[in-house]
């Protein structure tokens, strides 16, 4: 089955809104704290966009959108494995009681 153009800058678009939606909850995240703040729901947009706009890019056959976007998903995840990794020592800790 191919997908019809227009059901890829449907992709793309999708793709677009999740990377967009990170920026939203950062900013109202650092609004209530009325201090810089990245809340890890910021780097579950990050990934979901990332990839969604890597696919759309390898369907447009774009070298440097499929870089960046493979590049920037490694980041997310990685962001993500030391924000879990913290809450389980933190867990584990018992001094943190």
């Amino acid at each position: 089955m191919v997908l019809t153009e227009k059901a890829w800058v449907a992709i793309g678009l999708a793709g677009q809104f999740f990377f967009t939606m990170r920026f939203v909850v950062q900013w109202i995240a650092t609004e209530r704290k009325r201090k810089s703040v990245i809340p890890e729901s910021f780097w579950y947009f990050s990934i979901f966009g990332s990839l969604i706009l890597l696919v759309y890019s390898l369907y447009r056959k774009d070298p440097v959108f499929i870089l960046g976007q493979a590049f920037g998903t490694t980041v997310y995840l990685r962001n993500l494995f030391f924000i879990h990794k913290e809450k389980k020592d933190a867990a584990n800790d018992p001094a943190a009681d």
